[in-house]
C-alpha cells in the first residue's frame, strides 16, 4: 500500500538499549533532501497523552488490525524486565504455535542462570532463559530470521495511557522498581506478531524457511548472548539474512529511517578504583588525594577522543560517576569512577581501553599513589553493522509499500544494541535493524522548531503513536521479508 506523509525532516533519536547503563542518546541535526533544518530534540517531558492513536486519520497513516492493538495494549500494561519475561515469552510463542511454526521456548535458560550465580550469587524467583524460537518451512529458499525484543525497563510509567502500567517488579539482581515499556519493546512485539500472521497467511508469495525469535533482555545486554550460547545458529535453522526494527522518539509515524554500514556503537562499561592514602583535610601533604588523582584522570581522558582518535572517526569517554569521601575535612582514600565508552571499529576500541588503562596508572603513579584498580565489563555490547546490500534491498522493497518520502537514510548514533551480536558469530550472517518513526505527525512538526520539545525513548512520558506506528512497523517488516525471500 502507498502512503503520501513524507518526512519533511528527521532527527533520529536513538534510545542506546544496551549494556544496562545506557541513556537516551542526544539525536543529531539531519536536513531533509530539501535542505530544511531541524532543531534538536531534549528529554524535557511531554503532557501526557498527547500522542494518540487518532493522528492516524488526520494525516492519512495506516491502522493496524484491531486484534493488534489490543494485543499491544495488554504488553504495555503488563511490561516485564530483563530476564523476568516469562508471560511475554508465552504469548509469544503461543501467537507462533497458532500459526503452525515448530516452536522452542526456554532458549538461554541454562546461561542465564550461570550468569545469575556468577554475578548475583543467586537466581531470584522469575529469572530465566525466555527466549523463543519458532521456525516456518516453506520449501526451498532463503532462511530468515526476524527478532522482536521484549523485556522493559525500571521506569514509572506516565504516559497517561488509559493503559498505563502499574506494574512494580524486582530486577534480576534483586533491586526494586516501577517498570515501563519506556524503549518500545511493546511495539516491536505487537509488530513482530503481526508480521508472523502476514506472512504466514501469505505463504502462496514466498519459498525458504523463516525464523521467528523473540529476544529477552536487550536493555542490559544479555539476551542475544544467551540464546546465542544456547545454540541458536546451530539447534535451528542458520539464517542467510537477520532482520530486526526499532521505534524512533524522533521520527514521525508512518515513516522509516535507516543507516548503512555502522548504525550503532560499541558500548563498554569501565570502572576505575582509585587508590591513596587518606588523612586530615588540614595535612594534605602526609595524604595521597585519590579526588586531585581522579580529576587529573578524568582530564587526561578527554585527549583519548581529542588527541589519540582519527579525527574522521567517532569516539566518546564518558564519565558517568565520580565519588569518593563522606566529610568535609577528611581526605578519603579511595575514589571511584564510573566511565562509558563508545566506538564504532574495534581498533578504536581497543585504542580507547588501552588509552584507559594506561592514562589511569601512569597519572596515579606521577602522584606517588598506588596503581588503580581498573575493571572492563567483559559482557560488552559490540557495535551493529548494517549489511549495505541487504539494506538496500529491504529498503527498495519497503519505500515501494509505505512511499519512497517516507523512507530517508540517517547518520549512525552512538546508542547500543545488542542485535549485533546476531552479527558477531563466525557465521557471518548479513543483518539490518532499521527505526520505526513512532511520533504523532502534528506533534512531530510542532517539535521542528523546539516550541514541543519530544521525549525521548526511555523517559517515562514516551508515549508513542502506537496505532500507525504498529500498521506501519507490520508493513515494512512483511515487505522487507518478502523481497528477501524472492531473492531466493
Amino acid at each position: 500500500m502507498f502512503r503520501t506523509v513524507a518526512i519533511s525532516s528527521l532527527a533520529l533519536a536513538l534510545a542506546a538499549c544496551g549494556n544496562g547503563n545506557d541513556a537516551p542518546e542526544t539525536p543529531q541535526t539531519l536536513t531533509s533532501d530539501a535542505g530544511a533544518g531541524t532543531s534538536e530534540a531534549t528529554e524535557t517531558p511531554a503532557a501526557p497523552g498527547e500522542v494518540g492513536p487518532a493522528s492516524a486519520q488526520a494525516a492519512n497513516l495506516p491502522h493496524a488490525d484491531a486484534e493488534l492493538i489490543e494485543i499491544y495494549k495488554q504488553l504495555h500494561a503488563n511490561p516485564e524486565l530483563s530476564f523476568k519475561e516469562a508471560k511475554s515469552a508465552a504469548l509469544m510463542a503461543s501467537e507462533l504455535e497458532n500459526l503452525g511454526f515448530d516452536v522452542t521456548t526456554g532458549i538461554g535458560q541454562d546461561w542465564v542462570v550461570a550468569k545469575a550465580m556468577k554475578d548475583v550469587g543467586a537466581v531470584k524467583d522469575g529469572v530465566g532463559g525466555h527466549g523463543v524460537v519458532g521456525v516456518l518451512r516453506n520449501g526451498d529458499g532463503p532462511t530468515l530470521m526476524i527478532r522482536a525484543d521484549m523485556d522493559a525497563l525500571p521506569v514509572p510509567d506516565q504516559t497517561g495511557f488509559p493503559f498505563a502500567s502499574e506494574v512494580r517488579s524486582t530486577t534480576w539482581t534483586g533491586v526494586e522498581s516501577p517498570v515501563m515499556h519506556a524503549c518500545g519493546h511493546d511495539i516491536h512485539m505487537t509488530s513482530w506478531i503481526g508480521t508472523a500472521r502476514a506472512l504466514a497467511s501469505r505463504k502462496d508469495e514466498w519459498n525458504g524457511t523463516l525464523v521467528m525469535i523473540a529476544q529477552p533482555a536487550e536493555e542490559i545486554g544479555l539476551g542475544a548472548q544467551a540464546m546465542l550460547a544456547d545454540g541458536l545458529y546451530s539447534r535451528f535453522p542458520q539464517p542467510d539474512y537477520n532482520l530486526a526494527l526499532h521505534v524512533s522518539a524522533s521520527a514521525p509515524a508512518g515513516t522509516v529511517v535507516y543507516t548503512k554500514g555502522y548504525a550503532m556503537a560499541n558500548v563498554d562499561s569501565v570502572d576505575i578504583t582509585v587508590k591513596g592514602v587518606g588523612g586530615h583535610g588540614a595535612y594534605p601533604h602526609t595524604t595521597r588525594d585519590p579526588v586531585l588523582i581522579g580529576s587529573h584522570i578524568v582530564v587526561a581522558l578527554q585527549s583519548l577522543v581529542s588527541r589519540n582518535t582519527n579525527p574522521q572517526d567517532s569516539a566518546v569517554v564518558t564519565v558517568g560517576s565520580f565519588k569518593a569521601g563522606a566529610k568535609h575535612n577528611i581526605i578519603s582514600d579511595e575514589a571511584t569512577l564510573l566511565l562509558t565508552v563508545r566506538s564504532y571499529d574495534d581498533a578504536t576500541r581497543k585504542m580507547l581501553l588501552d588509552g584507559i588503562e594506561r592514562i589511569a596508572k601512569a597519572q596515579a603513579e606521577a602522584f606517588g599513589a598506588p596503581a588503580p584498580e581498573i575493571k572492563v565489563e567483559q559482557d560488552y555490547t559490540p557495535s551493529l553493522f548494517n549489511n549495505a546490500d541487504l539494506a538496500d534491498k529491504a529498503m527498495a522493497a519497503i519505500a515501494d509499500t509505505i512511499g519512497k518520502d517516507n523512507v530517508k537514510e540517517v547518520p549512525p548514533v552512538m546508542g547500543g544494541e545488542d542485535f549485533s551480536q546476531f552479527g558477531r558469530t563466525d557465521e557471518n550472517i548479513p543483518g539490518l535493524l532499521f527505526w520505526v518513526g513512532a511520533v504523532e505527525p502534528s506533534r512531530y512538526e510542532a517539535s521542528q522548531d523546539s516550541s514541543l520539545p519530544l521525549p525521548s525513548l526511555h523517559s517515562p512520558f514516551f508515549a508513542p503513536d502506537y496505532d500507525p506506528t504498529i500498521a506501519t512497523g507490520v508493513e515494512a517488516m512483511t515487505a522487507a521479508a518478502l523481497e528477501l525471500f524472492d531473492e531466493g
